[in-house]
This record gives structure tokens, C-alpha cells and sequence, in this order.
């Protein structure tokens, strides 16, 4: 039990629901869209992708850890560390760590392989892409994740939203197209502005570390108006998830869930104190399983609705 508490730590377990929810809507869409949902494909497919997501927390830690980002953390006063602490504390050996991340990866491509064999060979396609963008995002020689060009964002938008949403989907009902495209835009682009927001916590540091993330690379006030605009246009995409008939006009009740969002951004000034973005960062958490668990609940009514 201790082993397993150390593991959950160490994996950051309990973010869990961040790619949970877009694949739940995947199933959901195809359930509410085409009257189909295979239990038993679903939960092979979930339990892959937090076995992705555990692998992309660790290998992000890993590789941070080698590239001195922890250390230079450390050693700014003003940042606010997110890492799990187990590297840069001394808590779990590198091997160890090392040894775990691979296994979440090996449970991932067993999943993956195992849906390729019932559903298509592109269930696999899907989940190897999000394979290559959790390692190279920080791995070398690509660390994309430390160019500073907007490739992190694209990335966490394709990893959260695009390919989790669709491949469920697909997984499902064999098939392709719009609709499950455009489901993915909302929790996408919340889940971005998660990681985006983050690097405000210690952007100081990855200056000194050489991780160009646009915080980095644009400054704190440009950097928070993008936040704004991300935060905008993942709710205009909520709305035309609703005009398209992707999610019934009901769903619209999500929007409410921006609010909490908009009073953290009207306490923040131009420049601020690494603390002054931890509410910002919380409310942002909030926003996407909010906002995405109203959005299943909206897909789970109408597929009982039209289906029952």
C-alpha cells in the first residue's frame, strides 16, 4: 500500500481527471451521435490514456530533472516549483523513476495494440502519436516543449483534446468526422490553457534553465493577454460546438463555469509574484473538469434521449 501511495505521488495520480474527461466524451459523443458504446472497448481505451498521461507527467519530470530546469528552480526565490519533488528531492532513485515511467508506456502501447486488434489500426496511430509528443516534448533531440514557438501548446491542444476525443470515437464506431473534431476544441483548449498558465509559477526559473516557453519568450504581460484570449476561445468553441449540433443548446450551461476563471484574471496586474498565479492555476483546473464534466452530462441526456 505504501509502494503504491509512493507511485501515485510520484505520477501525479490525481490529474488523472484532466485526460479522463476528454475520452469519456469521446464515448459519449458516440453514444449521443450514433446510439453505440462498447463498455468493454471504452475502458481498455481509458485505462491507456492515463497510462499515457501518468507516462507524459513522469517523462516531463525526468527529463526537467536532467536538464536542470528542477535545480534552477531551486535556486529562484520567487518560483513555485511543479514537479513531483520525488527527483529533485532525493526521494525515488533515477532508475526507479525511470524504471515505473517506462512501465506506464508499456501499459499504454499494450492498450493501444490490443484496440488496434478489435477496432482498427488506427486507434494505434492515434495513440503513438500521443506517445511521441509526451516523450518529445521535453526528451531531446526535438524538446519541443523548451523552443518557445507556440509547439507546447499545439501539442498539449492534440494530447488532451484532438487525439484522445476522436480516438475514443473512433475506437467505438470505426469512423471518422466533424463532429468529434469540433467536441475536442472546448476541453482542448482549456487543458492548454492549464499548462499554459502553469509556466507563469516559475518562468523566472526556465529562463535561467533555457526552457523557452512562451512566458519566456514573450514576457509576463503579453503572455497573461494570450492566457485571457485562450481562456475566450475555448468557450466561443463551447458555443459553436452548440450551433454545429455537436452538443444539444443545453450544454451551454458550461459557460457558467468561465466565471471563477474571470475573477482570478481581474485580480492579476501586469506583472505579479509567482504566488499570485496559484489561484489562477487552480481556477483554470476547475474550469476544464467543469466545464467538461457538464459537457458529458449534456452528450450522456441527449443520447438517452434519442437513443432510449
Amino acid at each position: 500500500m505504501d509502494k503504491l501511495k509512493l507511485w501515485m505521488k510520484a505520477s501525479r495520480f490525481r490529474v488523472l481527471p484532466v485526460m479522463a474527461i476528454p475520452v469519456v466524451l469521446g464515448g459519449l459523443g458516440a453514444f449521443a451521435w450514433n446510439g453505440v458504446f462498447y463498455p468493454g472497448l471504452f475502458l481498455i481505451t481509458l485505462l491507456g490514456s492515463a497510462a499515457a498521461h501518468l507516462f507524459s507527467n513522469m517523462i516531463n519530470d525526468l527529463w526537467d530533472y536532467r536538464n536542470g530546469v528542477d535545480e534552477a528552480a531551486k535556486e529562484t526565490v520567487d518560483a513555485i516549483s511543479t514537479n513531483s519533488g520525488f527527483l529533485a528531492g532525493g526521494v525515488m532513485s533515477q532508475r526507479l523513476f525511470a524504471a515505473a515511467t517506462w512501465l506506464m508506456l508499456a501499459i499504454a502501447a499494450g492498450c493501444g495494440i490490443a484496440l488496434s486488434l478489435l477496432s482498427g489500426w488506427w486507434a494505434l496511430i492515434f495513440g503513438g502519436l500521443g506517445g511521441l509528443i509526451a516523450y518529445f516534448y521535453v526528451a531531446p533531440p526535438l524538446k519541443f516543449g523548451y523552443r518557445g514557438k507556440g509547439y507546447s501548446e499545439i501539442a498539449i491542444l492534440l494530447s488532451f483534446g484532438v487525439l484522445p476525443v476522436m480516438g475514443t470515437y473512433y475506437v467505438q464506431v470505426q469512423q471518422f468526422g466533424y463532429r468529434p473534431l469540433l467536441l475536442s476544441l472546448p476541453i482542448g483548449l482549456l487543458t492548454t490553457l492549464i499548462l499554459f498558465n502553469h509556466h507563469f509559477l516559475h518562468w523566472q526559473a526556465d529562463k535561467k534553465a533555457g526552457k523557452n516557453t512562451l512566458v519566456v519568450v514573450w514576457g509576463e504581460k503579453r503572455a497573461l493577454s494570450f492566457s485571457k484570449f485562450l481562456a475566450v476561445l475555448a468557450y466561443l468553441s463551447l458555443v459553436v460546438c452548440a450551433i454545429a449540433d455537436v452538443l444539444p443548446w443545453y450544454a451551454l450551461i458550461a459557460l457558467l463555469t468561465a466565471y471563477p476563471l474571470y475573477r482570478v484574471y481581474a485580480t492579476l496586474k501586469e506583472t505579479n509574484p509567482s504566488a499570485a498565479y496559484l489561484p489562477l492555476m487552480g481556477a483554470s483546473l476547475q474550469a476544464s473538469i467543469r466545464c467538461g464534466g457538464l459537457m458529458a452530462i449534456a452528450l450522456l441526456i441527449q443520447g438517452f434521449i434519442l437513443h432510449s
